[in-house]
């Protein structure tokens, strides 16, 4: 059967952009549909845009402790507006190179919404194409619970498209996009409060870090509220929102964001049409390989709803083509995935939290708890938090886990080491570089429980 592409890509994000251009690049014919805008959640309404923010909100701390170390600043004031336009150019910038390397690479683009008709077709702006593979590369979508007033909230979709800088915000979630969030505005001067209805902040990540950064996130301003969730919202005649939480007590912001989960997003794709199996949350169910119920349809990223961060997307797009275009079957690893939480103090995490480890094997926990140098002039109270697990049998490292300045930066080389098999004795015969924060993690000698 002849057709119109060997690959036809649904999504224009991080993983579907690789898989279509290292396609293309081979020599393939590949056609590629995104119905926003090129470069997906993560170069749009994700990833960068909030790292720009949260280099934004870092400013604030920097002014504050500048004068410990002899810098007489004048009035500091923030413009929103300024600062929204530099980086909206900035993402402009971007989708502008997705595009380009895409065309370079020879990827037919459609600016149009795709949807599956049956295993080999697709029906795109109009018209309908035929492929011997297709890729579904959609991503996840914001995920809002139904209550009373919830069409008064945005969404991290809306967040970066605030005419103004809120006086009073209230964050809803305890995922990392909300205390991503709750901590990039409380930077940039809102007063900002957080609810999340469970027990602590990150579900699923080390509990001695997570309780680490709640602390230090009100220690910073971050009004945070633990077992508490909304029980409605009402939009009052000055325009400002009027929350009732669960506990009974009233509120009034002026924002109301909502993090509380994303979804798949694989609404009208025409899954159902094309055979292709969904789960509980609509997430395409898939093999190690990418491939989904029908051997003709793969997916990778976060409508798989398997490790949702942009750079296992990535991974997952090299392997699909490695599979399918190059005759070299590769599974997708998702062991050992390094990751960050852009907080204030910023968290680095690579491996098995305490709580899982100790579930597996017998482990040695070593924990170092200091202030940074940089905070002894500037008088911040904020203190660093480093933690590592280690099998007390084999000796290997199996989490490493980091809480305050360049802990993102940090985590990236651990994750090498963890990557590698390293054991406690090789971060112990390793220099240390001094004086910085990193050397804390080849000092640390005694564990201070076992478990």
């Amino acid at each position: 059967m002849s057709f119109d592409y060997d690959l036809f890509v649904i999504g224009g994000g991080s993983g579907g952009v690789r898989a279509a251009r290292l396609t293309a690049e081979d020599g393939f014919r590949v056609g590629l549909a995104e119905e926003y805008r090129m470069g997906g959640t993560c170069v749009i309404r994700g990833c960068v845009p909030k790292k720009l923010m949260v280099y934004a909100s870092e400013y604030s701390s920097h002014f504050e402790d500048a004068a410990g170390y002899g810098w007489r600043l004048g009035k500091i004031a923030f413009d929103w507006d300024a600062f929204r336009a530099a980086r909206d150019a900035e993402i402009d910038r971007l989708e502008g190179l997705y595009r380009a390397n895409l065309a370079r690479a020879g990827v037919e683009i459609f600016d149009a919404r795709a949807r599956l008709i049956d295993p080999h077709t697709v029906e795109v702006g109009g018209r309908k194409v035929t492929a011997k593979h297709i890729l579904v590369a959609t991503g996840g979508v914001p995920f809002v619970p139904e209550f009373p007033g919830s069409e008064h909230v945005i969404t991290s979709n809306e967040v970066f498209h605030l005419p103004e800088l809120p006086k009073r915000m209230l964050v809803v979630g305890g995922g990392y996009i909300a205390c991503e969030f709750a901590s990039i505005f409380n930077g940039l001067g809102v007063h900002v409060t957080q609810f999340y209805r469970g027990a602590q902040i990150l579900r699923g990540f080390d509990d001695e870090l997570r309780g680490h950064l709640a602390e230090e996130m009100q220690r910073r301003g971050v009004d945070l509220h633990v077992g508490t969730d909304v029980e409605f919202v009402r939009r009052q005649e000055n325009g400002s929102l009027f929350v009732k939480s669960a506990d009974g007590r009233e509120w009034s912001f002026d924002v109301i964001l909502y993090a509380t989960g994303r979804r798949p997003n694989t609404a009208g794709l025409g899954l159902e049409a094309a055979g292709v199996e969904t789960g509980r949350f609509g997430e395409i169910r898939v093999d190690d390989y990418g491939r989904s119920s029908v051997p003709s349809v793969f997916a990778v990223g976060d409508v798989t709803n398997r490790v949702n961060l942009t750079p296992v997307a990535i991974r997952e797009a090299v392997a699909f083509v490695e599979t399918v275009f190059r005759g070299n079957p590769t599974p997708a690893d998702h062991e050992l995935v390094p990751t960050a939480v852009f907080t204030q103090p910023e968290l680095g995490t690579v491996g098995k939290t305490e709580e899982e480890a100790r579930d597996e094997r017998p482990v040695e926990v070593y924990l170092s708890a200091f202030r940074p140098m940089r905070n002894i002039l500037a008088g911040r109270k904020e203190r660093m938090l480093m933690k590592m697990i280690v099998c007390s049998e084999t000796r290997q490292v199996m989490g490493v886990h980091l809480a305050g300045p360049a802990a993102a930066e940090m985590i990236q080389l651990a994750g090498v080491a963890l990557g590698m098999g390293a054991t406690k004795e090789d971060f112990d015969r390793t220099i240390a570089v001094h004086p910085t924060a990193a050397e804390e993690l080849v000092l640390m000698k005694k564990p201070v429980r076992s478990w």
